[in-house]
This record gives structure tokens, C-alpha cells and sequence, in this order.
């Protein structure tokens, strides 16, 4: 199987966020917003690896401002790590005043997606090429990111 190169995988979905995003405060609804990062990491693992994929897990979803209804709001993904049969994307979600033209960092989320095969049974993954700097640094922090994962697996299952 020939490595893909991070870069093939960037993927963008645009939502300009109207009343029926909106939660009781009069903001966008976080599961909006995660839905949305959903569909976007998906959309980067489907370009990597050619194949359906799952979602598995989302590692972090940091909130740093509100989103309002009337907003453009974009969700850029990337492959940051391959294993054997999953991918870590991550995504950015910026946002947009379309009358303002005011830009603002929102979200930022870290999914695991796993390829799977028609039965839903997971299947090898592509190797990710990554050369520029960016490439490397979030791989290596993905990396870290997934030991911490495991750790924190197995302190749970020795505490039962």
C-alpha cells in the first residue's frame, strides 16, 4: 500500500449557521458545531484512504468563542496521524461575519476515524507522507496525543 501525502487529504466544508443552529442562549449548539467537525474528519479519511470510515472517538473539542446564527462558518481537516487501521484528524473551524467580514478561531477538534470494509470490519489504512514542518509537528503531537489515550485506557481498566 503506497503512502498518501497529508496534503491530498485536506478537506472544507462551509455551513452558514441560520435559526435552526441555534441552541436557547441564541448561539450556535455545540453539537452543531460537532456534527459539522464530524462530517468534515470524515470527509479527510474518506480522501485518505479511499474507503468508508467510522468515527471512533473525538479526543478534544475546545470552544474558545461563540458562534451566532448568521455566521459562515468553515471546518478545514487533515490527517495529522495514521496507524494501522485509523487516522487522527484534525479540524479548525473558523468563523466569519459575512457582513463584517470579522473572522475568528472557534473550535478546534481531534477525531479518530477508522477505515472499515463493507461488513463494518476495520481494514489497513494508507501510511501518511508528511514533509513540511506543520506535517511533522502535528503528526508528533498526535502521536502523543494517542499515547496518552492508551495510558489513560489501560489505568482505567487496571483500576476495574
Amino acid at each position: 500500500m503506497d503512502a498518501r501525502p497529508a496534503a491530498d487529504s485536506h478537506a472544507t466544508l462551509a455551513h452558514w449557521m441560520g435559526p435552526l443552529d441555534a441552541n436557547g442562549a441564541g448561539f450556535v449548539h455545540g453539537g452543531t458545531v460537532m456534527k459539522l467537525c464530524d462530517e468534515a474528519a470524515g470527509l479527510a479519511a474518506v480522501k485518505h484512504c479511499r474507503r468508508r470510515v467510522v468515527t471512533a472517538s473525538m479526543d478534544r473539542m475546545t470552544f474558545m468563542v461563540p458562534i451566532h446564527v448568521g455566521e459562515l462558518v468553515s471546518f478545514q481537516a487533515s490527517i495529522n496521524a495514521v496507524w494501522h487501521t485509523s487516522m487522527e484528524v484534525g479540524v479548525r473551524v473558523d468563523t466569519e461575519n459575512p457582513r463584517t467580514g470579522e473572522r475568528r478561531h472557534s473550535n478546534s477538534a481531534y477525531l479518530t476515524m477508522v477505515a472499515v470494509d463493507e461488513q463494518g470490519n476495520p481494514v489497513p489504512v494508507p501510511p501518511l507522507l508528511v514533509s513540511r514542518e506543520e506535517e511533522l509537528r502535528r503528526e508528533s503531537e498526535a502521536q502523543l496525543r494517542r499515547r496518552n489515550r492508551l495510558a489513560e485506557r489501560e489505568q482505567i481498566q487496571a483500576g476495574r
